[in-house]
């Protein structure tokens, strides 16, 4: 099928060319109108309790948390109970667009001391926004934001409104900053990788269009679906990232095989029918892990998915036309504009891989035991994780939204987020119930705020931080008292959100694990004929997984090197704990298949099971070691962010591709198949004889028959 398909895209090459340029192209400008349909948000499991709770209290009691919480400081030795600081602060509100603002509620307006602090120098405003939804509140947000500010008085805005605010647009900056700096160093590498301009700027253009593609996927899906801002971050980090791999490799091949002598058509045809093979094997593997996320009820996760997923497929599929119709037009000038110390040198095997190969096949155990053992001291630290919640601590210290929460945590407690709402469904009585509420440990105090319906409100004020151990227990004891005769209790609020998410994700991982593993089982097996493979690459993409996991909560959890990484130490988010499992395991199997293709392919041509190892291991290692810098490259910017969870999304792929590229596939791998032998080519003859039937193996001469067809050409 794929050497078909090479003599097809090398056959009708312009008409390939023209094709996918006019699509891509034309879909990444109307994509552009992405950005305008942004969800934020969704980081909490909206079919849970704590989302009921929130859902009644607006609908029914119309009670909502504020989506603007503003503090006034009046300065050191002034009080907000000036009747000036009144005057200015009331003039300036009744500025704002009527339209906009559905609710505010003030010091100077209401004299609630809860509203004020002990010294009376800090004054409270909060305001709930119109809108049905996030981006409504967010677009009336944008239009009040502005207008805060009182001549004489300090302002702090926060809120939740203000918080999602300040991450997407961060986000967006942090986007822009990561592009900037990863695209020259990626072009500088691929020169000095190449050794010419016109390859090394060929990965660079299917990384492009992959982008501009995945923008119009997600555009289209935008009108069906509610996707976050942070799809796009994950759609041009995997887009761009596994884009330039593909064209690595592929650009690789071809090279390989004009060297080799053969004439430009057979060299696309081979080039399609083994390295695009191997491309569609490992993009496919790379959509089923991200597909994984799906199993999970946040809209922030399947963003994440929608991003990844049409990144990747997009780059897979231009890698598969566009590259081959390039590299049919281009023939031997791929090679034009080499530089001097390349020009007229020939392709040879890399002599530090050779004698690594010869190594590892001497010793194998010398290697397996060390390794093993390091892999596992680095994932230790894994078994101690604790996971938390998007919060102000995701911003830097030197954030004015994160300084206006701390200001408002340190002297309003009664305006904190650190709050139970609790919703009483049913006509009772629920005075004995607000007693009994007082009485859990872990909450600071509680009442009634709102009734309607039969329906009550009950507020209780909880001790700690919002996601600290007394918070969470409190909810637990707040969720086990029994409910007033015949009624229904719910319990919401950030604590019970975050309780309910990470539950949530808990659940639902052994389903994205079975969907990892079974994918990588079934995918290898129809890839490589064996059984034993496809088990040893479920094993080792998760102990390295595992290792990275280890890393990530030694520091952004225990907080060791946070200083230097600018972080705040806390508990981790368990969604982009599941988002980096989703990518490294999809990027693990995405190596290994790379490696194992060779080595298949030198095995089916007659070389014993040392000789196809060492083979695929020195004409791949070079490569997969290229590919992994220059993804380190592209993902590594994100560790630059301002956000802490993009930080751990950069730092994290840092590590597991460091660790994976290099140790696992180009040391702890070929050691392995070294000790199982011949063993590890083995299949039952029923299941060898069901993939021979798929016609999807991997042969040592691939199409051969196919190669007559190009002679007309």
């Amino acid at each position: 099928m794929f050497s078909r398909w090479g003599i097809v895209a090398y056959r009708r090459r312009w008409t390939v060319l023209v094709a996918v340029l006019v699509l891509a192209v034309i879909g990444g400008l109307w994509g552009l109108g992405v950005f305008d349909r942004m969800k934020q948000g969704g980081y909490y499991d909206e079919s849970s309790q704590s989302a009921e709770a929130a859902r009644v209290a607006q609908q029914v009691l119309d009670q909502r948390e504020s989506d603007v919480v503003v503090v006034y400081d009046a300065g050191e030795g002034k009080s907000v109970d000036d009747p000036s600081v009144a005057t200015r602060v009331v003039d300036r509100l009744n500025t704002l667009p009527a339209d906009a603002v559905k609710q505010r509620v003030t010091y100077w307006e209401t004299k609630n001391p809860a509203l004020a602090d002990a010294g009376k120098r800090y004054g409270l405003v909060t305001i709930t926004l119109a809108g049905n939804d996030e981006n409504a509140r967010l677009a009336n947000f944008e239009r009040v934001k502005d207008n805060l500010a009182v001549d004489g008085l300090r302002d702090q805005v926060a809120g939740t409104v203000a918080m999602e605010h300040t991450i997407g647009e961060q986000s967006k900056s942090d986007l822009t900053m990561a592009e900037a700096i990863s695209l020259p160093v990626v072009l500088v590498l691929l020169l000095l990788i190449f050794g010419g301009v016109v390859a090394a700027l060929l990965p660079v253009l299917v990384g492009g269009l992959a982008i501009l593609g995945s923008l119009g996927v997600l555009n289209a899906l935008s009108y069906a679906v509610d996707v976050n801002n942070f799809a796009i971050n994950v759609a041009t980090l995997l887009g761009l990232g596994l884009a330039i791999d593909y064209g690595l490799f592929a650009v690789g091949r071809f090279r390989e095989e004009l060297a080799d002598g053969r004439g430009t058509g057979e060299a696309v045809r081979r080039m399609v029918a083994t390295a695009g093979r191997t491309i569609a094997f490992s993009a496919t593997l790379l959509v089923i892990a991200l597909a994984g996320l799906l199993v999970f009820p946040l809209d922030f996760l399947r963003s994440m998915a929608y991003g990844g997923m049409s990144a990747v497929a997009i780059a897979a599929l231009i890698s598969l036309t566009l590259l081959p119709a390039i590299l049919g037009i281009l023939g031997p000038r791929v090679d034009k504009l080499s530089l001097p110390w390349r020009r007229d040198r020939p392709v040879s095997d890399p002599r530090l891989l050779a004698r690594l190969g010869r190594a590892v096949m001497r010793r194998p155990i010398v290697f397996v035991l060390p390794i093993l053992a390091v892999l596992v001291v680095l994932a230790l630290p894994f078994t101690g994780v604790s996971f938390g919640a998007v919060t102000e601590k995701q911003l830097p210290a030197d954030d004015p939204t994160r300084q206006a929460v701390e200001t408002i945590n340190r002297n309003f407690p009664a305006a904190s987020n650190n709050t139970a709402e609790i919703v009483v469904r049913g006509s009772v009585n629920v005075d004995p119930f607000v007693s009994r509420v007082n009485d859990v440990p872990g909450v600071r105090q509680a009442g009634v705020v709102a009734g309607r319906d039969g329906m009550v409100l009950i507020r209780a004020q909880l001790e700690g931080d919002a996601v600290g151990d007394t918070a969470r227990q409190a909810v637990d004891g707040l969720r086990a008292l029994p409910p007033p005769g015949g009624s229904q209790v719910l319990v919401g609020g950030l604590t019970a959100d975050v309780l309910d998410a990470n539950k949530s994700i808990v659940d639902n991982a052994p389903l994205m694990i079975g969907i990892l593993a079974g994918a990588t089982l079934i995918l290898m097996f129809f890839a490589f004929g064996s059984v034993l493979l496809p088990i040893k690459a479920v094993l080792m993409s998760a102990l390295s997984l595992s290792a990275t996991y280890g890393v990530l909560v030694f520091v952004f959890q225990w907080g060791h090197g946070a200083d230097l990484l600018g972080i705040t130490p806390e508990p981790l988010q368990a969604g982009m704990f599941v988002l980096i499992g989703a990518v490294v395991f999809g990027l693990s199997t995405d190596y290994e298949t790379f490696l194992l293709s060779r080595m298949v392919e030198a095995r089916h041509s007659g070389m014993s099971t040392p000789d196809a190892i060492q083979t695929g291991l020195v004409r791949t290692g070079r490569m997969i070691s290229a590919a992994a810098v220059l993804l380190i490259v592209v993902t590594g910017a994100f560790a630059l962010s301002q956000l802490s969870m993009m930080r751990f999304v950069g730092v994290g792929m840092i590590v597991a591709l460091i660790l994976d590229a290099t140790v696992v596939r180009m040391t702890l791998v070929p050691a392995i198949m070294r000790l199982l032998g011949d063993a590890i080519w083995w299949a039952p003859k029923f299941l060898r004889k069901l993939q021979q039937r798929a016609h999807l193996g991997e042969v040592s001469d691939p199409g051969s028959s196919d190669a007559r067809a190009l002679e007309k050409v």
